[in-house]
């Protein structure tokens, strides 16, 4: 009996043929939505994980937009882009010093940027603090500060650059993008960080349920969850309780290597997200994970959670 060999292998190259395909349509599909010299908003952008993100899109060419509460930070940043970005100029940088906590803050930012550069293809919602400590140590004033900085400041400053988002002609395929940076603690609650979590799963809320009414108008809205980095936002975290203990156990997961990743990591896993157009996103196999574990089992998860915070973590 003959054995046909060639069909088999001429099916194995059509294959090969499709798949090739494939793959270059997608690369010129997301190459399409890849923008010239695009205008890109961080809050939070004079260190840490905005920082890495500035300098992801200014390798890119972008022109930026940076914000924070402090003018010699940002004006650091900005020496610090410029020595690693030749192709950068001054004139690519707009520095807004100013206080998110604020809704007026956060207006005057998206003001400024539309005053500068006459429009915003990237607005990076990444201005966030933390407050370390168990429950019974954390006041309310706590939980309203997360809210305003982790919650409402991505709030307002989405609600003032969407107009302009919605009115300015698309470029590369869409009218702009809006990044969420919230966190694995937006997915699954995290012991002795409930102010933060609280925060971050109402930015998660928001950011997925925006996602769905903007998209058909050209506006793309990614939500980002990081699990633990290594950002330097160690330093300024607030710790409540036991103080020392809490800074030693949180500064452990923050900076061992294989439990946290990179900034510079995470703003690469960020830039291609936005660039692809994706709705979501979870950094680090860890994060990934939980969340998962978090949604197919929420009782087993509390559960485990609870035992961390009863013989893990130290006592208020």
């Amino acid at each position: 009996m003959s054995v046909n060999v060639r069909k088999p292998a001429s099916l194995a190259l059509a294959a090969l043929g499709v798949t090739a395909a494939v793959v270059a349509g997608l690369r010129a599909f997301n190459a399409a939505r890849t923008i010239e010299n695009p205008v890109v908003v961080i809050t939070g952008g004079s260190r840490g994980l905005g920082l890495a993100i500035a300098s992801r899109y200014a390798k890119a060419g972008a022109r930026l937009v940076l914000a924070s509460r402090k003018l010699p930070e940002l004006q650091q940043a900005q020496a610090k882009l410029l020595a690693d970005h030749p192709h950068m100029h001054p004139e690519d940088f707009h520095l807004v010093a100013i206080d998110l906590a604020k809704r007026e803050g956060c207006e005057t930012l998206i003001r400024e940027a539309m005053l500068r550069f006459s429009r915003i293809d990237i607005l990076v919602n990444n201005a966030g603090i933390i407050e370390v400590g168990p429950a019974a140590a954390q006041p309310l004033e706590a939980f309203e500060r997360a809210m305003q900085i982790n919650f409402f400041a991505a709030l307002y400053t989405t609600w003032a650059v969407l107009p302009h988002m919605m009115a300015q002609l698309p470029t590369g395929g869409r009218r702009g993008s809006i990044v969420n940076i919230s966190s694995i603690g937006g997915k699954t609650a995290v012991p002795h960080m409930l102010p933060y979590s609280a925060a971050k799963f109402a930015l998660v809320g928001f950011s997925e349920g925006l996602h769905a009414e903007v998209r058909g108008n050209g506006v793309r809205v990614t939500t980002v969850c990081p699990g633990l980095m290594r950002t330097g936002g160690e330093a300024h975290a607030v710790f409540v309780g036991d103080q020392q203990a809490e800074r030693a156990w949180f500064d452990f997961a923050a900076k061992t290597p294989g439990v946290a990743t990179t900034a510079e990591h995470a703003a690469d896993r960020i830039y291609a997200a936005q660039q692809a157009g994706r709705a979501e996103i979870t950094i680090t196999p860890q994060a990934w994970l939980a969340a998962r574990f978090a949604g197919l089992a929420p009782e087993v998860n509390q559960a485990v959670n609870s035992l961390v915070h009863d013989y893990l973590l130290p006592g208020a």
